[in-house]
């Protein structure tokens, strides 16, 4: 953020939570703001409680978190960089627990649905918890050695439970992207590596409206990334979307493309042009 260092960085979750995982692997200068809803991390950020949120935008085993998805539209954020984490869950209880006597497992909706296998394998009853370090923090609570918790191996460690079972992911390339956003657009630099250009339209209420609008991108040679729909106002007319492309709307062909864009749209709204994470090229 231009003449001002952040000092502060909001997720979702408790300590010991995947988000807080990133936080300290990422930002470690930075001081870490547990909030307990994603609502609330927009709201910390928006308020200026922190000066930084960091929220999880996708799974490559469960997809977009919906949640997420609710709320940017209406956010007055910009996303300022990206991170790609691989994703480590463990079976955990409290001390002394079997994991033959375990029948009850807690966790985040998203992390249940990243491990079904395991859960079904073992026949175990899924409990909803807010996130997954909460879940863990809530089995050592309960004290029951019949509940365990599905979390990272860092919440294990926090709340003092014993793991059962480690990497009990469905896949092996379990990994979530993180976004980082920022009370202002700060656009990272056209000429200094890969970047990603996140953006929302709206298109006209006219047939072909949208195949209209996207053809910029592939006469200028744009590669498109990310591409979803957003009911407006519950209309059933009205569609907006968000999109993401590879490259600098100051890029000439980014730059034909998002101006063909509006020509077909009601409005564009940049939501973010940020450094691509080495990730998306194997790094």
């Amino acid at each position: 953020m231009p003449g001002v260092a952040p000092q502060r960085i909001a997720y979702q979750g408790e300590p010991g939570s995947n988000s807080h995982l990133l936080c300290t692997r990422h930002y470690v200068d930075l001081e870490s703001v547990a909030c307990p809803s994603f609502e609330d991390v927009f709201a910390t950020v928006e308020g200026r409680d922190a000066d930084l949120a960091l929220i999880p935008i996708d799974n490559s085993v469960a997809g977009r978190v919906a949640d997420i998805h609710h709320l940017l539209p209406r956010t007055r954020l910009h996303i300022i960089a990206e991170h790609f984490m691989r994703i480590r869950f463990a079976l955990m209880g409290i001390p002394g627990a079997e994991l033959d006597e375990i029948t009850t497992v807690r966790s985040h909706v998203h992390a249940l649905g990243q491990c079904r296998k395991a859960i079904k394998e073992l026949g175990l009853r899924r409990v909803i918890s807010g996130d997954t370090a909460g879940a863990a923090r809530e089995v050592a609570e309960i004290g029951d050695p019949t509940q365990a918790a599905l979390a990272p191996p860092l919440a294990a460690a926090t709340y003092g439970l014993q793991i059962l079972r480690e990497d009990v992911e469905d896949e092996d390339h379990n990994t979530t992207r993180f976004v980082v956003l920022s009370r202002s657009l700060v656009e990272a630099p056209a000429d200094d590596g890969p970047v990603v250009t996140s953006f929302f339209f709206r298109v006209k209420n006219l047939p072909a409206a949208l195949y209209k609008a996207l053809g910029g991108f592939a006469t200028n040679g744009v590669n498109m990334t990310k591409l979803e729909s957003y009911m407006v106002g519950g209309e059933f007319t009205a569609t907006q979307f968000l999109a993401e492309v590879d490259g600098h709307p100051d890029d000439l062909g980014v730059k034909r493309a998002l101006d063909e864009l509006r020509f077909f749209t009601d409005y564009v709204n940049i939501l973010g042009v940020y450094p691509a994470d080495p990730f998306r090229f194997g790094g």
